[in-house]
């Protein structure tokens, strides 16, 4: 157990840190899901890996714009999945490229320039992909379309299926509507069940959504839209400690099922105290580094993180300011500690997962992101909720809603 004076200090730093989210929160309104028409964005507190607000997630925008093009002649920007000109390929994988203000289309990447005989009004449907049987399956070339031009570390899109974004509902003074804001990240593990973290959701007094299938937040021309579903139910895990983040983790029941897709899956759950090992993903929409200079991410983002044992990991906090009796609670697991590569600030509740080792591009999750010491500092890795630990937590609260299991067992 943590001293008494260590426990203390890490409560103060947590509540220090969430005291701090509110100072920029004007700042952050037209961040990540605002969706900006231009704009594409590309250390050192004891912090729950929150995520920060933006606002309005459904736009309309306008395309069908018209150009010319030297040897082409005139054209239409159109969505590339309504361009039958070459854009996408024989087997359904469109090619796209995040690079903006590149091209005639302008900063509309979605868009591409297409001959007007080759415009069509419907989109044009991609092979499916039949190798999706069961949870854990990553779409590494992505989901109907591939990306490029990435520098940012962005994923295909579509690639992490299970992916999904926590929305709360906020009203507007003068405005009927209500607006949905980024809460956290968390993945699916049922049509009807996702699972993040519970300092994201936990006594917070607000109409929660989850959002499946999104990648870019600033963009809706996607070959596949995201669907969103109401939260009925919340359920914390009744050890859940605020203080220092102990046991956090959450359970959030949906009104209705999304709709299995292409790009909307399940994720697979490690067996009950299994060990985690090698090297796996942790995806989300967070910060790009920590402080004021860092960017939440447009484009959903992927790095590829080694788990670190809870022993060495236990070694390399105590270098920090937690200082050298800090003992690490075995609800957490670690992985990172590589310059620049972390999850951060927005990232919460979000997914790390493993390869199962049992076939190709099959994962299970490991962790759930809960907090750091900064992020992206060499020789200090980010902290994580051990998923292992909570695996008969879990389906004990499945059974209790008779859910079937068997949409996270591999």
């Amino acid at each position: 157990m943590v001293s008494p004076l260590v426990g203390i200090a890490v409560l103060c730093l947590v509540c220090s840190i969430n005291g701090q989210q509110g100072e920029d929160l004007d700042s952050l309104i037209n961040s990540v899901f605002s969706r900006p028409a231009e704009d594409k964005p590309t250390t050192e507190a004891t912090k729950p890996v929150t995520s920060s607000p933006g606002i309005n997630l459904q736009p309309v925008e306008s395309h069908g714009g018209e150009t010319g093009i030297p040897g082409i002649g005139e054209c239409n920007c159109v969505p590339y999945y309504l361009c039958n000109n070459g854009s996408i390929n024989t087997n359904g994988e469109g090619i796209i490229d995040i690079r903006i203000n590149e091209g005639p289309c302008g900063n509309q990447y979605i868009d591409v320039c297409c001959d007007k005989k080759n415009t069509v009004d419907e989109p044009i449907t991609p092979t499916p992909n039949t190798n999706t049987v069961g949870c854990g399956h990553r779409n590494s070339r992505g989901a109907g379309v591939r990306i490029t031009g990435a520098t940012d570390g962005e994923a295909e899109f579509g690639e992490f299926p299970w992916m999904v974004a926590i929305l709360r509902e906020e009203s507007v003074e003068g405005n009927p509507l209500k607006l949905n804001v980024y809460q956290c990240g968390g993945s699916l593990i049922h049509p009807q069940v996702a699972l993040t973290a519970a300092h994201c959701v936990a006594g917070k007094n607000k109409v929660f959504k989850v959002r499946a299938g999104e990648w870019d937040t600033q963009h809706e021309k996607e070959l596949y839209p995201f669907q969103d579903r109401e939260v009925q139910s919340i359920v914390v895990h009744p050890q859940f400690y605020a203080g220092a983040l102990y046991n956090d983790i959450a359970l959030l029941f949906l009104k209705s099922p999304v709709s299995a897709a292409e790009h909307i899956s399940t994720v697979c759950l490690p067996s009950q105290n299994q060990a985690p090992s090698g090297s796996g993903f942790a995806t989300g929409w967070g910060k790009d580094q920590f402080g004021k200079k860092g960017k939440y991410q447009v484009i959903l983002k992927k790095i590829e993180l080694p788990v670190v044992s809870n022993n060495i990991c236990q070694d390399k906090l105590r270098t920090t300011r937690l200082g050298r009796f800090f003992e690490l609670h075995n609800s957490f697991m670690c992985a990172g500690g590589e310059s620049g590569k972390d999850t951060c600030k927005g990232d919460g509740g979000s997914p790390f997962v493993l390869s199962t080792g049992t076939e190709e591009d099959k994962f299970y999750q490991a962790g759930i992101v809960a907090w750091g010491i900064g992020c992206g500092e060499n020789g200090t890795p980010g902290v994580y909720v051990n998923i292992a630990k909570f695996r008969s937590w879990i389906d004990e609260q499945m059974a209790k809603q008779n859910l079937d299991t068997s949409t996270y067992k591999y």
